[in-house]
């Protein structure tokens, strides 16, 4: 999502969580949000543009906190996918 489209690019977000609901529903399936986070990745100038922004998403209809940085499967990602994190974790 480019810095100059940030409100297009959210509602595409949006539109997407809502079809991550349908799916979880449908599956039978709920999301916890005690063990769930959001990561939004993206370049300096997309983190700057949206970060103010959004403090949570909603997916499968529960809000999610944005976090700075996550672990899944044992790599620590941040929000610039340069695995600098992972790395000093790791070394």
């Amino acid at each position: 999502m480019h810095a100059d489209n940030t409100s297009d690019g959210l509602s595409v977000l949006v539109a997407c969580t809502s079809d991550v609901k349908q799916w979880y529903m449908q599956n039978g399936l709920q999301l916890n949000p005690d063990k769930s986070e959001a990561l939004i990745i993206g370049t300096a100038n997309q983190q700057r543009a949206i970060t103010p922004a959004v403090s949570s998403v909603s997916v499968a209809g529960v809000n999610l906190p944005v976090a700075d940085e996550m672990k899944a499967l044992g790599v620590v990602l941040d929000r610039r996918p340069t695995f600098q994190k992972h790395i000093m974790a790791v070394a």
